[in-house]
């Protein structure tokens, strides 16, 4: 049984996930989940190029996992949403939004009417390929769908108490190396600007009652976070722990490696 998203965040919980972009394998998701304490991971299709099939794939083995999943999606149209959705995700979030109306039209293809425009089929995974009546899917996907706004542009931070308003959303996410890109302190992750961000962050979320997330650059990075009520940690990605994994090994084999 899957615990979602919604029903974490409804619990003030602290939610760990995992980050999958370059290899989105089912036994990738199973080493995750079999290492225990996570609770569901997204996956990147905005640097990823991660395809409607790949998340099909990816989300059945979430769910036989008891785990969560969402879809980190540029907004290129209204058809990335649909097939996020529509391949069994249980949400999006939005990259590089630029504007509080541009966080708007993102939320309006998440929703079906009257709080969006969604265009809307039932032969996808989040209607149960037909078998739930359409006026039941419109309502539970209206209600169940997670939706998160990404917060790493300039234009986005200066609308973020417009963007933490909108109804619809449930998650902004603070992406560390874009929002230290755009004030002009690039990987400088500790830099006082990149905390004043997540700090204005923190206050719009508190102000309308959401939550906020973030991939942590470090364990102190992620504690700070915590401090400040981050209630999502992203903690580790494939090929991160790829890297460190072949580190590790080098290094319990050294005198071999010589």
């Amino acid at each position: 049984m899957v615990t979602t998203f919604k029903e974490l965040l409804a619990g003030d919980d602290l939610i760990r996930v995992f980050a999958l972009a370059r290899v989105p394998h089912p036994v990738v998701i199973d080493v995750y989940a079999l290492g225990g304490g996570y609770h569901g991971f997204w996956l990147d299709q905005e640097h990823g190029g991660i395809t409607a099939q790949e998340t099909i794939v990816a989300s059945t083995a979430a769910r036989a996992n008891g785990l969560d999943s969402f879809v980190r999606v540029a907004p290129a149209g209204y058809w990335v949403v649909s097939h996020a959705l529509e391949s069994g995700a249980g949400g999006v979030m939005g990259a590089q939004l630029r504007s509080s109306l541009h966080a708007e039209e993102f939320v309006s293809w998440c929703k079906f009417a009257p709080r969006g425009c969604r265009g809307f089929n039932t032969s996808g995974r989040d209607a149960l390929y037909t078998h739930k009546p359409p006026a039941q899917f419109a309502e539970d996907s209206n209600r169940d769908s997670f939706v998160a706004v990404q917060i790493e542009t300039l234009g986005a931070l200066n609308d973020v108490d417009e963007i933490a308003a909108i109804d619809g959303v449930d998650l902004l996410f603070v992406g560390p190396a874009d929002m230290s890109q755009s004030l002009g302190v690039v990987g400088q992750y500790e830099h006082t600007k990149v905390w004043d961000a997540i700090d204005a962050v923190a206050a719009a979320c508190k102000k309308h009652g959401k939550h906020w997330g973030t991939l942590p650059a470090s364990a102190e990075f992620a504690d700070k976070s915590v401090d400040r009520g981050c209630r999502m940690l992203t903690l580790g990605n494939d090929v991160l722990c790829m890297r460190r994994g072949v580190a590790a090994i080098q290094e319990t084999f050294a005198k071999h490696f010589a």
